[in-house]
């Protein structure tokens, strides 16, 4: 049973998953949003809010703590010295989800992750 756990599997191993979102991460995070599905951009919100989060922070152990999810230094940088201070003032929801439609060929449902 599934009582009390929060997020999708998306039918993929953990570590497979775990990728997937960090990739997702470091690309809302760099151009601003990424497309995706829109159950993919329901669960990356989560995430990047979480690392804006740790960028307003600006101490040592956040920057380690988003370095050892993100993994690259430029990205991390990049969070830490532009993203985060845009949101000096806001207490939450730095990520907005826009529902694009159906995607052609497998008429799955996509969206776009980006920055408010």
């Amino acid at each position: 049973m599934r009582h009390r756990q929060s997020g999708r599997r998306f039918d993929m191993p953990t570590g497979q998953r775990n990728h997937m979102f960090r990739i997702l991460t470091r690309t809302v995070l760099t151009k601003g949003g990424a497309f995706t599905t829109e159950a993919r951009a329901k669960e990356i919100r989560r995430v990047v809010d979480r690392m804006i989060t740790l960028g307003k922070q600006d101490s040592v152990h956040a920057r380690r703590q988003a370095l050892s999810f993100i993994a690259d230094r430029d990205v991390v940088q990049t969070l830490f010295d532009d993203v985060a201070p845009r949101y000096a003032n806001r207490s939450g929801g730095y990520t907005r989800v826009v529902k694009l439609g159906r995607r052609k060929g497998d008429a799955a449902r996509v969206a776009r992750v980006e920055l408010v």
